[in-house]
């Protein structure tokens, strides 16, 4: 619904169709890649087509001839832990799976909705602004004098990665994700996403935007 993607890689990347069904007229609908107007963590069904349709199936184009994708600092930290120069399709997998279950808590152990936060695309010269105090802020191109930053980076820099407040807070692996230890309300989970938000914009004059649905 989002275009989810991670570690270089997004649906869109592989995306032919999908089928959807029409809520008001109880129909059927097969939306093409250009009418589902993906983005970085956006397409038609999270804007102008929110909660009108229920996406049934979808269809996906993939290659025999594949290119191994390890270009994210991050995997190639991993396959060299495992002395892997040569990586195979599967060894791209396992080296995903591992830094994630390091990074991110089992949501059947640790209520979380997954990242929270998209990571900003902003102007080359806020990036600037920033190495000013921080000069290795993980950034990637992202267009014409625009970068992408990491926002768990921004949050964690900002003091606020393991904050706990009663039963709930920001975990301790990964500031992207905020965690209900035992019987929080979504309000206070809330509440503290904007505690958040407004406190990189004044630290960092950078505006995250919330990557999860608010019901």
């Amino acid at each position: 619904m989002q275009n989810i993607g991670a570690y270089g890689v997004e649906i869109k990347d592989v995306f032919e169709s999908l089928e959807a069904y029409e809520i008001a007229k109880g129909e059927l609908k097969i939306f093409s890649h250009a009418d589902c107007k993906f983005g970085y963590r956006e397409s038609v069904f999270k804007r102008e087509l929110k909660d009108q349709y229920i996406i049934v199936s979808v269809t996906f184009r993939l290659s025999k001839n594949h290119q191994i994708n390890s270009s994210y600092g991050i995997i190639e930290e991993e396959l060299k832990k495992n002395s892997i120069t040569n990586p195979t399709i599967k060894d791209i997998s396992n080296a995903v799976i591992a830094i994630r279950s390091s990074k991110l808590p089992n949501p059947k152990e640790i209520g979380n909705a997954g990242s929270f936060f998209k990571n900003p695309v902003v102007d080359l010269s806020v990036l600037e602004e920033i190495q000013a105090n921080y000069e290795n802020v993980p950034n990637y191109p992202a267009g014409e004098n625009k970068v992408k930053l990491a926002a768990g980076w921004l949050i964690e820099k900002a003091g606020w990665k393991g904050k706990t407040f009663s039963t709930y807070g920001v975990h301790k692996n990964q500031a992207l994700v905020l965690v209900n230890y035992n019987n929080t309300k979504g309000s206070d989970i809330l509440a503290l996403s904007d505690q958040i938000i407004a406190d990189i914009e004044k630290k960092f004059n950078v505006t995250l935007e919330k990557e999860v649905n608010i019901i």
